[in-house]
């Protein structure tokens, strides 16, 4: 069976199209707004990612300190929700719980990047609350993070490989060499290259593809890269500029129907 079938999360055509932070180029990112904006658009895949307050409350934001996008100095961990709640990213839009990220697109599936260990535990209970264990998955860059949430959140829940994972998938696509991948894992999100080191090639998605898993490319800007990396054969494209990736995958006849 393939994972396409056994995960509600990639129950659309590849390749997919991601608003990364719900288009963070748009100036804001990662909140209601932006999520609003792109799924307007069409996406019906967001981006997104998550820490936890010092009360443990699960809220969707990137960066570990405030002043990026709040102009406020501190961190998320170190504020209760009720403190968080009262600043604004950008003077605008609010910082948003998880839990209402997920009740108000229940149609969006998330692609939820954990930001934190103590993180990991609330989101996996506002996801299970939310009955949203078929539309999300889980990522981190740490591998031992990965580990965790995979445990909490039970093997329906997809999830993506973290970055020991995909230097291992790399290897063996060089190599040939045997791997053992999580019963959860469905895809390998990665950039086009880490420093030196070209990661997308074609032996590295033929290598993912015999193991069954997705190749979902990040963060990719530029139209020219986009048809080039579809003409490749990516499984789905995370951008900050969503109306671009959308005009390039109308141009090809790939953005899906309402």
């Amino acid at each position: 069976m393939s994972v396409g079938l056994r995960f509600p999360y990639l129950d659309s055509p590849a390749p997919l199209a991601f608003a990364h932070r719900g288009g963070a180029a748009e100036g804001d990112e990662n909140t209601a707004e932006a999520f609003g904006r792109a799924v307007a658009l069409g996406y019906r895949y967001v981006e997104t990612d998550v820490h936890a307050t010092a009360d443990g409350v699960p809220v969707v934001f990137h960066d570990r300190t405030l002043e990026r996008l709040t102009g406020t100095e501190g961190t998320i961990a170190a504020l209760r929700w009720s403190d968080l709640a009262t600043l604004r990213v950008g003077g605008a839009g609010a910082v948003p719980r998880l839990d209402d990220v997920l009740a108000a697109w229940p149609q969006i599936r998330f692609n939820i990047d954990v930001k934190s260990e103590a993180a990991v535990a609330p989101t996996v209970e506002a996801i299970h609350h939310a009955g949203a264990s078929g539309r999300v998955l889980l990522a981190s860059f740490s591998d031992a993070r990965l580990t965790r949430l995979r445990r909490l959140a039970g093997p329906s829940v997809a999830t993506s490989l973290g970055r020991g994972e995909v230097a291992r998938l790399r290897i063996s696509s060089l190599t040939g060499t045997r791997l053992r991948l999580p019963p959860s894992a469905v895809a390998a999100q990665v950039p086009v290259r880490h420093g030196r080191l070209t990661i997308v090639d074609r032996r590295f998605l033929s290598r993912t593809h015999r193991l069954g898993l997705q190749v979902h490319v990040w963060t990719i800007d530029d139209p020219a890269e986009m048809h080039a990396l579809l003409d490749l054969g990516v499984d789905g494209i995370m951008t900050d500029r969503t109306q671009t990736l959308r005009d390039v995958y109308t141009a090809r006849g790939l953005w899906p129907e309402p």
